[in-house]
Formats: structure tokens, sequence, C-alpha cells
């Protein structure tokens, strides 16, 4: 389909750049308070032009006021950027690991914020992008040409990177692993038959199915009618295993397909689904949940879960960043194989640093009580998921050096009968998630009823931890 020409050029103004780099003040919550990291201001007159080159489609972003070809450019290869909405409705923010095309050449990295004199000119930069982005066809005489229409699913999830989510949770392997996490799928039992009186002869919506296994205990509960909605392949499955139990299967309905894309006949007065991921919002499944939620609930209908809790402290150990730091050694190697490796020393030291540690680990690591960020999934709106900001403040209990923040989740079930809780806290059982540790490439000394001040980022697929 075509859309409306774009003009030629169309010109944005007050555009500024920043990077997320280690200082917190520079995080896209404090936008507004920073310097261009360019010498563009908010009076200047930006040119956006949708175009392509040999290397791909493209943004690129240039003064109105320069007609040089050598002033600077910043392109924006879209098979490697994002564009999404942080904040107010007239700014977007486009993350791109891609550098400068000229003077001067320090790469901006990671991402910087595009504001609009209006919404309808953010939202028409927006959805141009995107058709760009997915057009099968060249861009020609300023006009954008898409093969098809892209849905919200799509728009979050690059089509490389959705193949290989939905061939994975496509795997009896997998799902399995997730059956056999016997806290979690115990849980879920529970919460769901000791509330049965919330689910016997309601309708009920299974968002991202699986095995159909929550489908199931749904209509243990004497559901009416249950829709088991799930994208990957392991909907073929999830048929097979209800239809493997007739007395429960012939209340549930299994639908193959996204929950941004599908109809149901009727409304939902219960939705219920496992959308967590490690550090509750990875993966990017909540934003289905929600979505779902506004699409299919009715109103104060219910959603098994309701609430989820992001717990954050940090934790003191030695022999956790000792192990990191001694894996970079081998690019210490001034002659392997008569090759120099040491060129690569610092990067590779960062690389380790920069990972997440996902384990199970003792609770007395920890060096502070705990803080709690609190998400209603019942009340938040699918883009606050764009951008979770958590400022942090703890106060040692000890004099001990700090590696690193150490994070976990719990989920609350707010049934009518039996309120039930899904804890992945250090110390209690272990579940597939586990504990997600961010270790310091460096530590710090905190000293016994001292403050430890910081801050938590989570930007779509990027993670920023500042103490």
């Amino acid at each position: 389909m075509a859309v409306s020409p774009l003009p030629q050029p169309q010109v944005f103004t007050d555009i500024w750049l920043s990077q997320l780099s280690s200082n917190a003040d520079n995080s896209p919550s404090n936008s507004s308070q920073k310097k261009p990291l360019f010498s563009w201001g908010s009076s200047v007159s930006v040119v956006a032009t949708l175009t392509s080159d040999h290397s791909g489609k493209l943004v690129v972003f240039q003064e109105a006021s320069s007609e040089d070809d050598a002033s600077l450019k910043i392109r924006c290869y879209l098979h490697h950027s994002q564009l999404f909405k942080v904040g107010p409705t007239s700014q977007l923010w486009m993350v791109d690991d891609h550098a400068t095309s000229a003077k001067p050449t320090s790469a901006y990295s990671k991402g910087f914020g595009v504001s609009f004199a209006s919404e309808e000119a953010s939202n028409y930069f927006f959805m141009a992008v995107h058709k760009w982005k997915d057009a099968g066809d060249q861009l020609s005489n300023g006009s954008v040409t898409c093969g098809k229409e892209t849905n919200r699913f799509d728009r979050k999830i690059e089509s490389s990177s959705a193949k290989l989510y939905f061939h994975y949770y496509g795997q009896l392997l997998h799902q399995q692993n997730m059956l056999q996490d016997y806290i979690r799928t115990g849980t879920y039992y529970s919460a769901v038959l000791e509330n049965y009186v919330d689910f016997q002869g309601r309708v009920v919506v299974d968002v991202g199915a699986g095995s159909g296994i929550l489908s199931l205990f749904a209509a243990q509960a004497g559901a009416k009618h249950v829709y088991a909605v799930e994208a990957s392949g392991m909907a073929e499955h999830a048929r097979k295993l209800i239809a493997g139990n007739p007395l429960l299967s012939s209340v549930i309905t299994v639908i193959h397909g996204k929950v941004e894309e599908i109809e149901l006949p009727e409304k939902a007065d219960i939705l219920i689904s496992e959308p967590m991921g490690t550090l509750l919002v990875n993966e990017r499944m909540l934003e289905s949940y929600v979505i779902s939620r506004d699409r299919f609930l009715k109103p104060n209908g219910k959603m098994f879960p309701s609430i989820g809790r992001i717990h954050l402290a940090p934790f003191s150990d030695e022999y956790l960043h000792v192990e990191i730091a001694s894996k970079a050694l081998f690019w210490q190697q001034p002659n392997y194989y008569g090759v120099d490796l040491t060129a690569l020393y610092d990067t590779a030291f960062q690389g380790y640093f920069s990972q997440p540690v996902v384990d199970a680990f003792d609770p007395r690591l920890l060096v502070t009580p705990p803080i709690t960020h609190t998400i209603d999934f019942t009340k938040i709106k699918e883009e606050e998921f764009y951008e979770i900001n958590i400022p942090l403040n703890f106060t040692a209990t000890m004099a001990t050096r700090v590696h690193g923040l150490a994070c976990w989740f719990d989920v609350l079930f707010n049934g009518s009968a039996v309120p039930r809780w899904l804890t992945t806290a250090p110390g209690a059982p272990t579940t597939h998630w586990y504990q997600l540790r961010c270790v310091c490439h460096s530590h710090c000394m905190l000293w016994q009823d001292k403050q430890l001040l910081g801050t938590l980022i989570w930007l779509h697929t990027v993670l920023k931890v500042t103490l």
C-alpha cells in the first residue's frame, strides 16, 4: 500500500543528541536538561530524509540551513535502528549503534531524541519511518511504499528476532523446562484452583498460551470458555495436548496468532498469562499482556497476575568479580601464536562486565535492604514499558565493598478468595528465572549507614545501571 508523499525535504526542529553514558543525568528521562552532543540547538531547523544507499535504508538528519555536502550528517541505518516514543507525545527516541558520517567523527551510539512542534508531526514521522523500514520497494518521488501493514508486535521486535523468539517458544524442550519449574507451575495451579470462584462460568483469554497448561487449569476451575492464544508453532502442540484431555477440551479454543492481530467473538472476564521474563520485563511479553487487556478484557475484569514488583539491592561478591575479570585475561597475551592480542583487552574487559549474570545467589551477599518498583498490570499503559527509570537510594547496613546490583521480581495473583505471590527472590525456592546481577567493572567502598545513589534504566532492550 502507499501512504501520502513526504514533503521534500521535511523539516523538523528541536533536535538534540544524547548518549547513554555512565552519567546518570544523561538518562532519557532527563533529556530536557541535556546539552546537545553536537552544535545543533533547539532553534536550529533540521531536515530528516528517508533514503537508501548501498548499505541499506536509512534516515539522514542534516542542518536545514547547510548546503555543504561535507557538513555533519547523522545516518541511521534502519536495519539496526529502533524508533519509539518516550515521554511527551511530541518526542521520539531513536536508538542506533551507527556513527556519524562526517566531522566530528565520534560515535553518538545508543540514541538521541527527536522533538517536534506537534504530536501530529511526531506521529507522521513515526509512521513514515516504519513504513519505509518495512517497505518492499525503493523510495521514489518522496513516497513511502510498503508491502504490508505492520502491527504493534512487528514494530517492537525485529523480524529476525521474532523468528528466533517464536522458534524458541515453539519447541517442546523449552516448554518442558517451564513446566518442570514446579514453583512456577504449582503457583499458577494453586492461584487458579484456589480462586475457582473467579473462573467458574467466566470467559478466559490465555495470552501466550504455550503448551496450553494454563488454559487447562482455567477449564479445571470451571471456566465457561477459554481462548488459548499462541503465536508460535506451539499452538499445534497445544491443540494435541488439549484434545488429549476430552473432559476439558470442549471449553477451550486454541487460536494460532498474535494478540495484536487476532479478533475474538466475545470479551473476557479474566486474562491469564505467564508474561514474565528475566528482571520481569525482559522479552517484552508484558506489552502484549497489556495490549490484550485493552483489546479483550471487560471493564473490571481480572488479570492473573495483576501486579509485578522488581526488587533491587547492591551486593558484595569478590569471587564473582574476580571470575568475570579473569575471563578477559586471555586478551592480555602479547604473543599468541605470534599475534599480540592486547589491543582488544579493554574491549573484552568491558564486554564481559556489560553482560548481566543470571544465577541463584545467597541472600547474605546483599549489603542493604532492597528497594521495590511496582508495576500494576491493570493500569499501566503499553508505552510506559518503553522506558522504565528506577532511582536507586540505599543505606548500607555494614561497611563493605559493593560489586554491583542484584535484581529479582515477584508477581501477585489477586484472587477473590486467596491472593497468592510467585517470587524469584534469593533464598526462596529456585525458579527457571533465577535472579539477575549487574556486576560493575570496579568495586566501590560503602561505609555503614552511608547512602549509595544511582539509577536503573530499562530502555527496550538496553539495560543501564549506574551506581
